[in-house]
């Protein structure tokens, strides 16, 4: 990981704790459990509250808001590896901050061919999470 990517998630999890909880568990590259043999490390997730903080067992799509995969040199990984993945999985939303673009796909609407919405946010352009409508996030103070 290099120094941008970390200062992003770093950012992304500031911004997130801040203005989610107590409505939200924000996750910080911990597993999610796809299934009994898959169990990716994404960036941050957006989880649903849970009392335990989830020490009963790991998040899985069901319990996911969103997914966030940060990336400069995995950026296409993340593209075409683990954003098909999560939409199998029935991740309901996923962002790839792609740091070389500059930019946030959103995608939505999983599948399992993949995501049927399909946004790329730029600077000067909000994020919002499906789930948070009030929540809004500049691009420019996610990427810095």
């Amino acid at each position: 990981i290099g120094d941008r990517h970390g200062a992003v998630v770093n950012r992304l999890n500031e911004l997130l704790v801040t203005r989610l909880t107590p409505r939200a568990t924000i996750s910080i590259q911990n597993p999610i459990r796809i299934d009994q043999h898959t169990e990716p490390q994404p960036d941050l997730v957006i989880a649903h509250r849970r009392d335990d903080f989830y020490a009963s067992g790991k998040p899985g799509p069901a319990d996911t808001y969103v997914v966030i995969e940060v990336g400069d040199s995995s950026a296409r990984f993340d593209r075409v590896v683990k954003a098909p993945l999560y939409a199998r999985s029935g991740v309901p939303e996923v962002w790839l901050v792609d740091l070389v673009a500059d930019e946030v796909r959103v995608l939505r609407a999983p599948g399992p061919d993949g995501y049927a919405g399909v946004s790329v946010k730029r600077r000067g352009e909000t994020l919002v999470p499906e789930a948070f409508p009030d929540l809004v996030l500049r691009v420019d103070e996610v990427l810095g």
